[in-house]
């Protein structure tokens, strides 16, 4: 069977671990979208793995797979393979031959659009790692795929027909000197060639690349499990987010049939997990209704001050919670749980379980918060409205909950163990979304983790 797992909200809910967590059963566990941008955290046994691009069950020594809806930094790839491997770990992943390539130019690109966009104060706030260009090329009929990589001929012809595109981009559109660039190779045929030709000489070396929707099919076909695992989350969706403060791809369910070449009834006869982060966070410019103050740079008119109360709290959450961005290093700006954002995720979703985490982070405190609903133009509205525009213009309605204590996480294995505000908590966000929670955790490690079911089980 398949199992899917989806982030519900705005990215770095704890997917990583929960892809761990429930991975014991999977055979294979599939990247379907998103590239070196995306940062997943597996901890086992105290041990910190830090992931943007290896599929997350490499710790538990599955197959990964990179679909062909991910776009590939094969210099990363290669380097996170090699740093699992000096840690004693045989990562063994295959690339689908359709995704698409990150080369030089996609992140000198990204740089300078950016920089240009924050001239109009219209940055997105991207990672800067290449992935909006790539994916812009894909749409574009121009890009360069990992097949590519191992046909010196087609390859060359590839290359010889893109980079003077990117050239003439940078230096008549932005107006940018290429050789006063960091790395000028970046827009030169040759190097970019000799580049690609490496790395499409290891990949095949190692074996790496496959046909992936054949690959998977015949991986289920011998009667093994696969999990997908999307990056980034719902309201970051190309399609369904907040646009145009979006990720490139599409890192709901629909994007795992599409991503990984798996049929859409495929993906609906299996489970689709939805991680929910107890609270809300996010990296990057947006609406953000139940935020609690703002961060610089991210928070649009935000001008560094805030309620004195306010300010701690998103501090004191920000530091509980490790939120910091996985990929960048930036502080996350911190909110309430949104519970309109959750009705429209799993509206798009199909969610059949949820997995909450982070509930440990929110301990200690007085009251717990909740965006039960917004208000738009004086009319309660319980889901997000179709434009970014109109849902800046919400007010977040919030409703009240008694906070519970901190307790020896170390010590709760059964939901019964919990506290019983914080399983009032959970049960409203349960019923309010009607669907089941499958895990609920209160710790970073694996074994931190309260199951109530596996979606593998019969």
């Amino acid at each position: 069977m398949t199992v899917t797992i989806v982030g519900s909200q705005l990215g770095d809910e704890g997917k990583g671990g929960v892809v761990d967590l429930y991975g014991d059963p999977a055979d294979v566990v599939v990247r379907y979208q998103g590239g070196d941008n995306a940062g997943h955290t597996v901890v086992e046994d105290g041990t910190e793995y830090k992931l943007s691009l290896v599929p997350s069950g490499a710790v538990r020594g599955k197959v990964g797979v990179l679909g062909n809806g991910c776009v590939v930094n094969p210099a990363t790839l290669f380097e996170e393979m090699d740093g699992l491997r000096d840690r004693g770990l045989e990562p063994d992943v295959r690339v689908a031959e359709r995704a698409h390539v990150i080369l030089p130019y996609h992140r000198v690109l990204d740089g300078i659009e950016e920089e240009v966009k924050s001239e109009t104060d219209s940055a997105v706030g991207t990672t800067g790692r290449g992935i909006g260009p790539t994916y812009e090329d894909k749409a574009g009929r121009r890009g360069v795929r990992v097949g590519d990589l191992l046909d010196e001929d087609v390859l060359r012809e590839r290359i010889e027909y893109v980079v003077p595109q990117k050239r003439a981009l940078i230096e008549d559109v932005y107006g940018v000197d290429v050789d006063d660039l960091e790395d000028p190779d970046a827009f030169d045929v040759d190097a970019v060639y000799e580049t690609a030709l490496e790395y499409g000489e290891r990949l095949a070396a190692e074996d790496m690349t496959v046909d992936a929707g054949n690959f998977l099919a015949e991986k289920r076909a011998a009667g093994e499990n696969v999990m997908l695992e999307g990056a980034q989350g719902t309201v970051i969706d190309i399609d369904h987010g907040n646009y145009p403060y979006v990720t490139s791809s599409n890192p709901t369910a629909g994007g795992a049939a599409t991503g990984s070449g798996l049929a859409p009834t495929v993906i609906g006869q299996g489970e689709v997990v939805g991680i929910v982060k107890a609270y809300l966070t996010r990296v990057g410019r947006g609406p953000l209704p139940t935020e609690l103050a703002g961060v610089e740079g991210q928070t649009p008119g935000y001008d560094g001050h805030a309620g004195d109360d306010e300010e701690e709290l998103a501090t004191y959450i920000r530091d509980e919670g490790g939120e910091y961005g996985t990929v960048t290093g930036r502080p996350r700006r911190v909110g309430w749980l949104d519970l309109p954002m959750l009705r429209h995720s799993t509206r798009v979703n199909g969610f059949t379980g949820l997995a909450v985490n982070h509930v440990d982070v929110l301990a200690g405190l007085d009251e717990v918060k909740v965006g039960d609903s917004y208000t738009l133009d004086g009319e309660e509205i319980e889901t997000l409205p179709s434009t970014t525009e109109r849902w800046a213009e919400c007010e977040a309605n919030l409703r009240t909950f008694d906070g519970w204590p901190e307790v020896d996480w170390d010590d709760v294995d059964e939901y019964e163990d919990l506290p019983e505000n914080a399983r009032a908590y959970l049960e409203y966000v349960s019923d309010e979304l009607e669907t089941d929670i499958y895990a609920v955790g209160v710790g970073p490690d694996r074994d931190q983790t309260v199951v109530l079911e596996s979606p593998y089980d019969d």
